[in-house]
């Protein structure tokens, strides 16, 4: 297991800031584990001189951060002298749903205090580092190369309330062979105008779902579609009758009721009732007259069949 120093730790934008908001909703200070992988990067630099041994010894390698998880708590896999909990570690790397990704090591947030690693998160990452069965390869590497989790994050946020909610962040890698810690740059990959070319080879780790869609329109469909055109119109046709009762008036109107409006807006609602009122009592004399000439229709037919049953009876 080699000792080898990271050129930069690359980050998403929506993971910098899933994790920055689960630090800020907290209620005090957190600490969690960081997964992602350690990738080596072949060198873009042509030249025809011979590489010197200070140029191949420094290999460009990036750590990519792809996912973490937030204890909600301190002291969550560790002792209060920094010693990494076997059994409490196990625990928590057991909530990671995907077994694929590899512990490349873990963060801290303070809240209020100066950003520089503390003694205790110095001996956590150097317990951390020193755990030889959490080694995980370096991807697209020359040489079999394995590396312990040696990445550490450490969040702050400012001494004073602010209006504007701002939080500062540190990345370093702890170095085995120098017993410290040394500070790393971190890249976030989609945030810039650069960021475009970190999509060009995506490729997605799930399929779309199957979608199912109804080419052409089923008769069953056509005859709802029918009904529903009906019912529109039958609405429609009671809502134009409802129209010419209101005479203008809405339903948005009778807020105007309470408050200052109601005085002069009581009088048109009373006028309104008249006028009402005697549609309706034209419409029950309408209605009077029609059954008075239903009803001498009714006595003119009984007079019809009497004199058609007294001129059968002479016959």
């Amino acid at each position: 297991m080699g000792d080898h120093p990271l050129q930069k730790i690359a980050i998403s934008g929506p993971t910098l800031a899933s994790l920055i908001q689960r630090f800020s909703f907290s209620s005090g200070a957190v600490d969690g584990l960081l997964f992602g992988h350690v990738t080596h990067i072949a060198p873009s630099n042509l030249s025809d001189d011979m590489p010197s041994s200070t140029a191949s010894d420094s290999s460009p390698l990036v750590a990519t951060i792809t996912g973490f998880i937030c204890s909600g708590t301190v002291n969550s896999f560790y002792d209060s002298a920094g010693r990494v909990d076997a059994p409490a570690l196990t625990r928590l790397l057991g909530s990671d749903s995907d077994e694929h990704r590899s512990l490349i090591g873990w963060f801290s947030g303070r809240r209020r205090t100066q950003l520089r690693p503390s003694l205790r998160e110095f001996s956590v990452t150097a317990s951390l580092s020193s755990k030889t069965d959490l080694s995980f390869p370096v991807r697209n590497a020359p040489i079999a190369t394995n590396l312990a989790p040696c990445v550490f994050v450490l969040f702050g946020s400012p001494f004073q309330d602010q209006t504007i909610h701002t939080h500062e962040y540190r990345a370093h890698q702890f170095r085995t062979s120098a017993q410290s810690f040394e500070s790393i740059s971190i890249d976030i990959v989609n945030i810039g105008p650069a960021f475009r070319g970190h999509y060009g080879s995506f490729s997605p780790n799930s399929p779309f779902p199957l979608m199912h869609c109804e080419m052409r329109t089923s008769p069953m469909s056509e005859d709802r579609d029918d009904e529903s055109l009906g019912q529109r119109k039958r609405v429609s046709k009671i809502q134009r009758e409802l129209d010419m009762c209101a005479e203008g008036l809405e339903v948005g109107d009778l807020r105007r009721l309470v408050g200052p409006q109601a005085v002069n807006y009581t009088a048109g609602v009373e006028d309104l009732y008249e006028k009402m009122l005697t549609k309706i009592e034209n419409l029950a004399r309408l209605v009077e007259k029609s059954s008075a000439k239903v009803l001498e229709q009714e006595n003119h037919n009984r007079n019809l069949r009497l004199k058609v049953a007294r001129s059968a009876g002479l016959e």
